[in-house]
């Protein structure tokens, strides 16, 4: 990974840099809010991921001599002087990693000179739409899945960086493991696997296979039944592993059938406590309809690391207040067709009934709204005067993702195509 970030943009913005140096409304005071106009169509709630890899982005995102050598015919020399010097030094506030979000709702609030702002805005929309994107759908995921533990398991079917990612969103969505090495050792995602079809294949019978994956791993390991006959797989697995195998894995077919089929046998042949884990370009609609079949856990890969037919939010980042020749900040908003924002800072709460539940998501323009004692805040610090104060433990944001999901409407379990379980209200401006 290169050592810094700054080159992680878009040319236009260190045009727009040296526009404003050189115009001197580079320095006035700004606010730019990264926000969805709307949920992906159908979807009733999304999930916000990717905050700290943003922060860890921020402090990386320095100009050094390579990246200045890069732009030296991009932009001109008292620009290239500027940045050389680059340190963020505004604030930042946002939703914590794991939340639910809706239309409209500010996920991050910046607030510093246009310069420094401007800069960030392809790198924390690369981040934030990204990994929003896999946790939303991992969410979905999940919730159908109930006790029932997913796997990551999509690093081959994207880009390997992505990948790692991939991988860090889905945990904070509710996946139990990953197979992603890299987001074990970055971010401390429980990895899993065992074997694929390769390792059968290498040898002369599936028994062979079998016991030396059993004399590897032990007994409790899960077994890949489906490289021929899966019933006679099935009655090789236990007759080497012994009653107490602990799962087998179904790859192909029609999952739902083949399950039921296998819990009989492996009933039959005493393995009672052995599982069945499925797998096979399983979505969240896949998983709901295996509900009612003896499977025990999903892997999913493609489908998740695609966003399951949504791979970006459609988040956007927008200047909504700026300071004028006097110094007084001014609401300021775009207002073409399909593509408005709304001006003037944002406060954000979750408006909830005495009992819990959400309600609404409030909000308050210029100001915060009112809390009437159930309702909950919604943005915390992340970057005071440069210095990043929102880190958190990964497993913050899971279990953060958990209550979020858990106060909202009982609606957000449905997978069919719907609008947003809770409105979005604006007070206030």
């Amino acid at each position: 990974m290169s050592p810094t970030t700054a080159l992680l943009t878009d040319h236009y913005e260190l045009t727009m840099l040296q526009a404003a140096l050189k115009s001197g409304t580079a320095h006035r005071r700004s606010v730019f809010e990264l926000f969805p106009r709307r949920l992906p169509e159908g979807r009733r709630y999304g999930v916000v991921a990717g905050v700290g890899r943003a922060l860890d982005a921020l402090e990386r995102f320095r100009f050094d001599a390579a990246d200045l050598a890069v732009l030296a015919d991009v932009v001109d020399e008292p620009t290239l002087a500027w940045l050389a010097d680059f340190r963020f030094t505004g604030d930042v506030w946002g939703y914590a990693e794991g939340e639910a979000y809706f239309p409209y709702s500010p996920l991050l609030v910046v607030e510093a000179s246009f310069a420094e702002a401007v800069l960030l805005e392809t790198l924390f929309l690369s981040i934030y739409n990204h990994d929003s994107a896999i946790a939303s759908a991992a969410s979905r995921m999940t919730l159908v899945a109930g006790d029932r533990p997913c796997i990551e398991m999509g690093s081959r079917r994207t880009h390997e960086e992505a990948a790692v990612a991939c991988a860090r969103a889905a945990y904070i969505a509710g996946f139990a493991t990953s197979s992603n090495l890299a987001a074990r050792s970055r971010y401390g995602v429980p990895t899993a696997g065992t074997s694929a079809h390769s390792f059968t294949l290498l040898h002369d019978s599936e028994e062979e296979a079998f016991r030396a994956q059993v004399a590897s791993l032990g007994t409790g390991t899960t077994l890949l039944v489906d490289t021929y006959d899966v019933a006679e797989a099935v009655r090789v697995g236990v007759e080497v592993a012994g009653t107490g195998l602990g799962a087998v894995r179904l790859d192909s077919g029609d999952l739902g059938v083949l399950a039921h089929e296998v819990r009989a046998e492996l009933d039959a042949l005493g393995a009672t406590g052995t599982r069945i884990l499925v797998t096979s370009d399983l979505d969240e609609f896949a998983i709901a309809g295996l509900a009612a079949a003896p499977v025990d856990g999903y892997g999913v890969g493609t489908q998740l690391v695609t966003g399951s037919g949504h791979p970006t939010c459609g988040f956007v980042y927008k200047l909504v207040a700026r300071e004028d020749d006097a110094g007084t900040m001014v609401a300021v908003a775009k207002r073409s067709k399909d593509k408005i924002s709304i001006g003037g800072r944002k406060y954000a709460l979750r408006r909830r009934d005495a009992a819990g539940t959400a309600e609404a998501e409030v909000i308050g323009i210029g100001e915060a709204p009112v809390d009437d004692g159930d309702d909950r805040s919604l943005l915390v610090p992340l970057v005071e005067g440069g210095r990043v104060v929102g880190r958190e433990p990964l497993d913050a944001a899971r279990a953060r993702h958990s209550a979020a999901l858990a106060e909202l409407p009982v609606a957000v379990q449905q997978m069919s195509r719907g609008e947003a379980v809770i409105p979005t209200l604006h007070v206030g401006g």
